[in-house]
């Protein structure tokens, strides 16, 4: 049964001033998304993935455009990581060699004369399975190793496919939060390179990598937009664990509008709902979640905030919401069978959340506050990102094909 209560928001009513100190995000701006997309672009498996363009979906939903930027199609892993690993491996590489990353594309960094020089090197992280799997993918790309510690809870099939591409890989007994610790302590004691989007004290250069990574993202959905013809952005849904992904995603528009970024939404599972805790608590500073979070969406599955990331959604944000699972399962049902004419996009847990969301507030009468808060209506242009396809296809199915979770 549908409740009011299975979703709660925070609406920030000081994003759009411009009194008082706010976080950077120069670390986003043009000039660094151009070099971030010519490193991807090097790469042969580079290829935009598609923004799918919802037209009838729109027009039942009430708003004026829909478009999904299909992160499924990414490098052939079925998720978005992977760009945000392969950067920061490829930055480490480069400062390494005390070269600029702009000078060292794909076919160099896997070239016999710079494993020459730096031998053989150990990639670390934890992962629900997307990232540890993008990290896996670069370090086998370019000839390195890479270890992996997934939380407990994790799907074997993921586990299975990271150890394709090459990693020592493990479940093991912790939340997402100590396997992120337990990463960092094997990789100290083993001289391997920790390469996580989590960020604390001490640790933010990596992440911050990480998020410039994921800007091609962004800059891809824009440019599609524009080559349509269409009309910017009006609202953008964004999902966070973290915050590293969201962080990056507005820190681009920030970058991109300035003053007139489009009205930017964070959306997270009530289990796992850092960000919102966070924003609540209105001291500004993050606060975490603790404990086991048995949450659908694994890839959210997330206690504690990004510092790099955090102080962008805090002062730039316009509305963070925490939701219960049947709100990304409904957004995978509608996604998985589209109103005809409309094209197909398979969207896993943690990829469907913000087109659930967005379709809830504009049908139930209950979350009707949160719609018009937002302004959404017959000319709002929405922009969602389905970070992942199908990663634990059982899981999809049981979804998809059986109910599970469902929305009425």
């Amino acid at each position: 049964m549908i409740r009011k209560e299975d979703i709660e928001f925070i609406a920030n009513e000081n994003s759009r001033k411009g009194t008082g100190e706010k976080a950077p995000y120069g670390f986003l701006d043009k000039e660094h998304v151009k070099k971030v997309r010519s490193f991807h672009n090097s790469f042969p498996q580079y290829k935009r993935t598609p923004l799918a363009s919802l037209n009838n979906l729109a027009a039942h939903m009430g708003v004026s455009r829909i478009w999904v930027k299909d992160e499924s199609f990414r490098f052939g892993l079925n998720a978005f990581k992977v760009l945000g690993g392969s950067y920061a491996v490829g930055k480490y590489l480069a400062e390494k060699l005390g070269t600029d990353i702009s000078e060292l594309p794909f076919e160099k960094l896997k070239s016999k004369e710079v494993k020459e020089k730096l031998g053989v090197i150990t990639f670390v992280t934890a992962t629900d399975g997307n990232h540890g799997r993008g990290i896996a993918w670069a370090a086998n790309q370019l000839g390195h190793k890479s270890v992996v510690f997934m939380p407990k809870g994790s799907s074997e099939i993921r586990l299975e496919n990271i150890r394709k591409e090459g990693a020592e890989a493990s479940i093991t007994e912790l939340n997402y939060d100590d396997a992120v610790r337990l990463a960092d302590k094997y990789a100290k004691d083993h001289g391997g390179i920790l390469i996580q989007d989590s960020s604390w004290e001490g640790y933010t250069e990596i992440p911050t990598w990480i998020m410039q990574g994921y800007a091609t993202i962004m800059d891809e959905a824009l440019e599609q937009i524009k080559e349509s013809g269409d009309d910017k952005p009006t609202h953008v849904f964004l999902q966070a664990g973290v915050g590293s992904f969201a962080g990056s995603m507005l820190g681009c528009l920030l970058s991109e509008f300035g003053d007139e970024w489009p009205v930017t939404t964070i959306v997270e599972p009530d289990m796992a709902a850092c960000i919102y805790k966070s924003a609540k608590a209105k001291d500004g500073k993050p606060h975490a979640v603790t404990g086991f979070m048995p949450t659908i969406m694994a890839g959210l599955a997330c206690g504690e905030p990004s510092l790099v990331s955090w102080g962008i959604l805090r002062d730039y944000a316009d509305m963070y919401i925490s939701c219960a699972d049947y709100f990304t399962s409904r957004g995978m049902r509608i996604l998985g069978n589209p109103l005809e004419g409309d094209p197909k996009v398979v969207s896993g847990e943690s990829g469907a959340v913000g087109l659930g969301v967005l379709t809830m507030l504009m049908q139930k009468e209950c979350f009707k506050e949160i719609a018009d808060k937002l302004k959404l209506g017959k000319d709002s242009r929405v922009l969602i990102i389905s970070t992942e396809g199908d990663t634990d296809p059982e899981n999809y199915r049981s979804i998809v094909w059986d109910g599970l979770y469902p929305s009425i």
